[in-house]
């Protein structure tokens, strides 16, 4: 009953969106002539009709055996759309205030708005903001679609960082980290080879990976795992787990079989040579110096993710080493607990955000909606003498593309 009278309400939604949408598309198509204005709403209903319908009675179409790119494509087009219409909307709400206050003869708006034209020569400021609107909303939806081409177009950064503390064999280790992997996002397994290729390029010391290998299931992994396998560190690979892994987000017939597939992740993680940190630390040594690696399972400081680490349990015995690497999913865990209580560990990486696949980033600035929800959500942070590494992840969730924010695979030397 709440899902369906979720859903209603989104349809609602929805609905009332495109009715907004589809006066600023009269308004700006008044002057076309009868036949051209009945394809324009022809086509705009077509469109939102069709929408509604895959909402509605979409499981009756058994989407589930549609193929996978298929389903992944047409559902992020169509909540393309729906973003896109969602900023003209807001565009059209301005407009309608200004109006409004016009209407009500605010002194105010009377400061600034001499009439409802800017001249006698130029369109009026309503049919102005209607393509404005309808402007902005196409341009976010083209670039969406655009994005669809960047899913597989890895970026590799290399960060030097350096400690005072770090033992003086290791000056030089070279890290590569990766993220969020989400094997059950992938339709092209060239283009994920290419991105393997790359990372075996870098010839890295060691191999560090912080969680969701997986979408929701092991099973995600069986196309993917020999080419993953092919990954190969001298002082090898460790990995640890993240919300995704533990297929909290899929309906499962049973707490057993649930639990089955942790199992079978956990076996995919030591089919494949990776060492899986689940709590614990490890020591890894280089020519008689030593440091502590520690990882462990999923931790986030946000309500809606679950918190199955136990950085406490994994950080006993830990306390000797000079100096400390923690893998922990979720960038949150760094001000919620590491900084707060745990001031030794020197060097944190972490992933999860995937810098939400949407942004801006050029030199000396960054942007992505996501800042609004994670403080700490691409590239690196410091507070003293520690510090937090946020990859942007190696696959995609949702939406199958990248506008602005790519797919990351991150070389780190410690200095």
């Amino acid at each position: 009953m709440r899902r369906l009278l979720g859903s209603g309400i989104l349809i609602l939604v929805m609905l009332l969106i495109d009715w907004y949408v589809f006066q600023a598309v009269k308004l700006v198509s008044q002057q076309a002539s009868t036949r051209i204005r009945f394809i324009i709403y022809g086509l705009y209903w077509a469109v939102t009709v069709s929408a509604v319908v895959f909402f509605l009675f979409g499981s009756t179409f058994n989407i589930d055996n549609w193929p996978k790119s298929l389903r992944t494509y047409l559902f992020a087009t169509l909540i393309g759309l729906f973003i896109g219409k969602f900023i003209a909307a807001t565009v059209f709400l301005v407009d309608d205030l200004r109006r409004v206050l016009h209407w009500s003869g605010g002194k105010l708006y009377y400061q600034f708005v001499q009439n409802e034209n800017f001249s006698s020569s130029t369109i009026s400021r309503s049919t102005f903001m209607s393509w404005l609107g309808l402007g902005l909303g196409s341009t976010l939806f083209g670039t969406l679609l655009l994005g669809f081409g960047n899913k597989y177009r890895y970026q590799l950064k290399k960060i030097s960082m350096a400690f005072d503390d770090l033992p003086a064999n290791f000056k030089g280790l070279k890290i590569l980290h990766i993220s969020d992997i989400h094997s059950g996002s992938f339709n092209d397994k060239k283009s994920v080879e290419v991105g393997i290729e790359k990372i075996l390029e870098t010839n890295p010391d060691i191999i560090l990976f912080t969680g969701d290998l997986v979408n929701d299931r092991a099973d995600e992994m069986e196309e993917y795992q020999e080419l993953f396998s092919k990954l190969k560190a001298p002082m090898g690979i460790y990995s640890t787990l993240g919300n995704h892994d533990y297929g909290d987000y899929y309906r499962w017939p049973s707490p057993e079989a649930k639990r089955a597939n942790l199992e079978k992740l956990k076996k995919v993680h030591a089919d494949m040579g990776w060492r899986l940190l689940m709590n614990e630390h490890v020591v890894i040594e280089k020519d008689g110096h030593e440091l502590a690696l520690i990882g462990i399972e999923n931790w986030s400081a946000k309500a809606n993710f679950p918190r199955y680490g136990k950085l406490g349990e994994a950080y006993k015995g830990a306390e000797k080493y000079p100096f400390k690497i923690l893998m922990s999913h979720d960038p949150s865990h760094w001000d919620a607990e590491v900084k707060k209580d745990y001031r030794d560990i020197h060097l944190m990486l972490s992933g999860h955000t995937h810098g939400m696949q949407f942004g801006l980033e050029i030199p000396g600035f960054k942007w992505s909606p996501v800042q609004y929800v994670y403080k700490q959500w691409a590239g690196l942070y410091e507070d003293g003498i520690q510090k937090l590494y946020v990859n942007r992840g190696f696959g995609f969730l949702g939406y199958p593309g990248r506008v602005g924010i790519l797919p990351e695979i991150t070389l780190i030397e410690l200095t």
